[in-house]
């Protein structure tokens, strides 16, 4: 088929969606079809359109359904989608009505949805090829943040959390990630004059982020919106466990009985979690054994399969 792939942010920023979008697009050329990666789309003929982003992919959604009422139109939903916009934008909304299938990146993201789209529905889980682990630093329990510094985020948590550590710890917490705003980077320089255990690294390269992950003793994700964050499925394939903030998205990638979380917000728990990570053993082997268990969720040939049967559904006129 002739898809086109629509993805609201080019390949210049470098974020969980453009990675989506890259990953999906190889997925799909594998599996014979011809993809077409746009932010808007052009107009040309398409077979079916993938769209992620339910509000920002709004004007190209409408208008191939506008000209094309009858063919395939799948959407992605983000977790700005999932979260928010659904529940408070007219065009995302109208989104969810125009789309014949909805995707959604963790099991929990069908609650979010009014029952008559749950036929429509998909569960594609993202994914990462298997990382090998690289020898830990000697003398620091090295502890990784990755993400841009935006508010979704909640980007300082973390660092706010080490001022609780005890002071014989030797955690060490890294941060990479650009700023999307200067106030988000003149507190990103602050934090760091101020807590000695808190780094920013800034942005650098996917390549890199990994190599960092690899020798990581852990990661923390601490957004208060998530759709379902492809940096859990790196630090799974990484082997690395994760404390994560107890909100929808997170949940749905870890499953609810994971021993990680933390309540939004809740820098002191976060402390008290990194700190139980440092120096209990036996919890840091539940953390690892609970994250190798979800992990077979989110390897690539389950993700490439389901997207490619999420496709499947509308060839030869099926669907």
């Amino acid at each position: 088929m002739r898809i086109a792939l629509i993805t609201p942010y080019g390949r210049e920023h470098r974020n969980g969606n453009w990675h989506t979008a890259a990953r999906w697009a190889r997925f799909l050329r594998e599996a014979g079809h011809t993809v077409r990666t746009q932010v808007e789309w052009d107009g040309r003929g398409a077979d079916l359109m993938l769209a992620l982003h339910a509000r920002r992919s709004f004007a190209s959604i409408r208008a191939f359904a506008d000209r094309f009422p009858s063919r395939p139109l799948l959407l992605a939903l983000t977790g700005t989608d999932l979260y928010r916009d659904i529940h408070e934008d007219r065009d995302a909304r109208q989104a969810l009505e125009l789309a014949h299938r909805i995707i959604v990146l963790q099991e929990r993201g069908p609650d979010e949805l009014a029952p008559h789209l749950a036929s429509r529905t998909r569960v594609i889980y993202q994914s990462s090829p298997d990382i090998a682990r690289q020898p830990t630093p000697a003398n620091t329990f090295e502890v990784l943040v990755i993400g841009h510094l935006r508010a979704e985020k909640d980007p300082f948590r973390v660092a706010l959390a080490t001022a609780y550590l005890p002071e014989h710890s030797k955690i060490q917490v890294t941060h990479l990630g650009s700023a999307l705003s200067e106030d988000m980077a003149e507190t990103a320089e602050l934090a760091q004059r101020k807590l000695p255990r808190w780094h920013w690294g800034g942005e650098v390269p996917h390549k890199a982020v990994l190599k960092r992950l690899a020798c990581a003793h852990l990661m923390v994700i601490s957004s208060v919106m998530e759709g379902g964050a492809n940096v859990i499925c790196e630090a799974l394939a990484a082997d690395v466990p994760v404390l994560a903030s107890h909100m929808p998205g997170n949940v749905g990638m870890l499953g609810e009985d994971y021993p990680g979380y933390f309540p939004v917000g809740d820098e002191r728990r976060l402390a008290k979690l990194l700190s139980m990570a440092e120096t209990d053993p036996d919890f840091y082997a539940d953390l690892l054994s609970h994250a190798r268990a979800r992990r077979g969720l989110m390897r690539p040939e389950q993700e490439a399969s389901r997207l490619r049967q999420a496709v499947a559904e509308f060839e030869q006129g099926s669907g």
